[in-house]
């Protein structure tokens, strides 16, 4: 991605979100003062990805503080204000992990809550480029083919999705710099297009051959013998290693199995949550049903047609061949739990 482009960025007075909702056809920018604006903004994914928005949460706080400070509220309000933003997409445990990490320096006021979230923002840039260089390196060795490998993806998980460089597509982009990458398929990623409009406009800025796929042409592809892994992101990662991902996800996962190919799940250690023991404890955040009884703003479904939209689904972690974080990959579904090696 272009250098001057950021998901996230501090302006001094306020955030500066690059409007995901716009792209692939323009790239602008919303501009962001209050926590009403904030929780809106990352409700409607202007921001998104679980890394982009821990980064915009941690932010959040000293904005909620700054806009407390104008407006005369009490602390009570302003804590207020902040759980809000906390709770503004319930899945992705990144948003919580950061918004609690940035709350203990609340009392020492808005300096100390801008260098907090400042240093969540670096770290997650440092985590991503660290587990692009180990989930090379693994499915290098685990390939073992002395060939560019051809790479399967869901949703996009780069840096639109992050602090910066990004998680699975940082995988992705370490392979590219080294020579060994001969074609992405991005999944389109209904019902919002992430693939489609986000993964492709990054892969297409760093000159990555890639081909857009429709969701339901994922298994096929796999199984057909076209790609030698898939490597998806994750919103949530429980102590089991069961894998919250963006709806689709799982079925990747399934083809993967059957193939034997490898399925890579790449996410920073902050979005391993130990406090949830499996997938059955992760909440899945339903989104309005004109998503998919709707495009752009034309009813395509019978007018009795009620929608179904789910936003993740969980994929077992006995199907999670490798869990790349910034420590490292652990086997998942070869009993190398994350809530025993990453507490």
């Amino acid at each position: 991605m272009p250098q001057e482009l950021r998901a996230v960025a501090w302006t001094g007075t306020g955030l500066a979100l690059l409007d995901q909702t716009l792209l692939p056809h323009r790239a602008e920018t919303v501009h962001v003062r209050d926590v009403d604006t904030l929780v809106d903004a990352i409700r409607r994914l202007v921001v998104r990805g679980a890394p982009a928005i821990g980064a915009a949460g941690g932010y959040g706080v000293a904005l909620a503080l700054l806009q407390g400070r104008r407006e005369g509220w009490t602390d009570e309000r302003t804590r207020a204000a902040v759980a809000r933003i906390r709770a503004a997409r319930p899945t992705a445990v990144n948003l919580m992990v950061c918004v609690d990490r940035v709350m203990t320096r609340f009392e020492e006021g808005p300096d100390a809550v801008l260098a907090e979230a400042a240093a969540v923002q670096r770290e997650d840039v440092e985590a991503n480029r660290a587990m692009g260089a180990h989930g090379a390196d693994w499915l290098l060795k685990r390939i073992g083919e002395d060939r560019p490998l051809r790479i399967l993806t869901h949703c996009n998980t780069g840096a639109l999705a992050t602090a910066g460089w990004g998680t699975a597509l940082g995988v992705v982009r370490e392979l590219h710099a080294r020579g060994r990458l001969e074609r992405v398929y991005a999944d389109e990623t209904r019902p919002l297009l992430q693939g489609s409009r986000l993964t492709a406009w990054e892969l297409a800025q760093e000159g990555i051959p890639h081909s857009v796929q429709a969701d339901g042409a994922a298994a096929g592809t796999i199984l057909r013998g076209a790609v030698d892994a898939a490597v998806v992101g994750a919103d949530r990662i429980a102590a089991n290693g069961d894998t919250a991902n963006k709806v689709g996800t799982v079925g990747v996962a399934l083809a993967c199995a059957d193939a034997g190919i490898p399925f890579l799940v790449a996410a920073p250690t902050t979005t391993v949550d130990p406090g949830t023991a499996t997938g059955d404890d992760i909440p899945i955040e339903l989104r309005d049903e004109r998503e998919v009884l709707e495009w752009a703003g034309v009813r395509t479904a019978p007018a009795g047609s009620r929608g179904h939209n789910p936003a993740f689904d969980v994929t077992p972690g006995r199907l999670v061949t490798g869990l790349v974080t910034e420590r490292g990959v652990l086997e998942v579904a070869a009993g190398e739990l994350p809530g025993e090696r990453l507490r």
